[in-house]
């Protein structure tokens, strides 16, 4: 039976939910939004499947790569549409045209994320794009095993955490499943995200003289979403929200509020690691352990290596680690990096950030009160002071690890 110790042992895959037999584990909301499964005890038969497919119980060991290169895609409305390079849209219609199933997260129509699959090429433009949530697997493992059994392809995307649960509820290699996963900084809270999002809506009706409605009410509808709006180019992206409000004399107003990741309340507060989940602080799946076949992420400080590569249009880092990938980059521009440039710019890769100190202050402040004010009060990105001014510098000349590893000789 699963039980829990402490909140940072569940990174909230729902393995053990979907692979009970009896149906006796659900997946409970926390006061921090956070889901957690709970177990009938009164229906458990103690079969200790739960525990089998955990992948917090069973960690694995690290995965060296095949290859690791900078791609892009050659379609630039791809890319334009895609947080980095445009691979992971490569991926996912090499699949749909050989008859497969991808699976990725999307907005819900309450723009909550969720797990979800598409068998067309049009349903993939709601996996493209990262989404700072947390999402919500729901039966995506149970959906995937039937595909697998019925012979299909099956390209599953996720977190490396949901990635090793996909692995463990399976409990056997599939030829037909190609799994992908990406550098993964840290997954925030659902609740703060829909606070975030509802007082945000209302301050804008406000703002056109309309009174405040809930997300997808009467008088205010969210009709998109982008975390990472490339207006001002990849390196300084954008979040961008788009909103229609009905004025009092029915006339519809669209509105469009696009801010950079240092002016917008909800990603300063995701720059700050202030409200991820317990787990990523203490993650068990760097380092490469997932089992995934190729990880996706921002190919940052591309500049330094290639700087006629990089367009600020966006490049992917792609890792490769098995040899369902052998033609992948006769499809995309490429060039080679290695393990240590992946070390110096995507450091999430091999470690787990600290938990912030305010931390725990901010999520009992967010249960008497709205979020953003208190996110503006302990969210410490942009930090300006000296010594942060230094750092960021010393990192974009790509001095930072270096001068690290020399302190740590000393």
């Amino acid at each position: 039976m699963i039980k829990l110790e402490k909140k940072s042992d569940c990174c909230g895959c729902a393995a053990c939910v979907q692979r009970c037999p009896k149906q006796c584990i659900s997946m409970q909301e926390d006061e921090e939004g956070f889901l957690y499964p709970a177990v009938d005890k009164k229906s458990c038969i103690d079969c200790g499947l739960c525990e089998k497919v955990c992948p917090i119980l069973s960690p694995s060991s690290p995965h060296l790569p095949h290859y690791i290169y900078a791609a892009k895609s050659k379609d630039e409305h791809i890319r334009k549409h895609s947080s980095s390079g445009g691979v992971f849209t490569l991926l996912a219609e090499q699949t749909i045209n050989a008859g497969g199933v991808v699976f990725g997260a999307r907005f819900d129509e309450k723009w909550d994320v969720v797990h979800d699959y598409s068998e067309t090429l049009e349903g993939l433009s709601a996996f493209r794009g990262s989404k700072y949530v947390q999402s919500s697997i729901g039966q995506s493992y149970k959906q995937v095993e039937s595909f697998l059994r019925g012979g299909r392809l099956v390209l599953f995307s996720g977190t490396p955490c949901q990635i090793a649960g996909l692995k463990r509820f399976l409990r056997k290699d599939y030829e037909n499943l190609t799994t992908v996963d990406f550098i993964c900084h840290g997954v925030p809270s659902p609740k703060v995200w829909r606070m975030y999002l509802k007082e945000t809506v209302a301050r804008q009706c406000e703002k056109n003289t309309v009174s405040p409605h809930p997300i997808s009410g009467k008088n205010a509808l969210v009709e998109g979403i982008l975390f990472r709006d490339k207006c001002l180019g990849w390196k300084k992206y954008s979040f961008a929200l788009t909103l229609s409000t009905t004025l009092g004399s029915g006339e519809k107003n669209s509105v469009l509020l696009s801010e950079p990741i240092d002016k917008n309340i909800f990603m300063r507060g995701f720059m700050s690691n202030l409200f991820f989940r317990p787990s990523c602080h203490f993650c068990a799946y760097r380092e490469l352990r997932s089992g995934s076949d190729i990880t996706l992420a921002d190919c940052w400080g591309i500049h330094h290596v290639y700087p006629d590569f990089d367009d600020d249009k966006g490049i992917s880092l792609c890792i490769v680690k098995s040899d369902k990938f052998k033609n992948l980059s006769s499809s995309l521009e490429c060039l080679p990096v290695d393990l240590d440039f992946v070390r110096q710019y995507n450091h999430s890769c091999f470690e787990s950030d600290s938990i912030p100190l305010h931390r725990q202050a901010f999520f009992n402040a967010i249960q008497e009160d709205k979020a953003c004010k208190y996110i503006l009060k302990y969210a410490t990105y942009p930090d300006k002071s000296m010594r942060a001014i230094i750092s960021r510098m010393l990192d974009r000349i790509g001095m930072k690890n270096f001068i690290k590893k020399c302190i740590g000789k000393i």
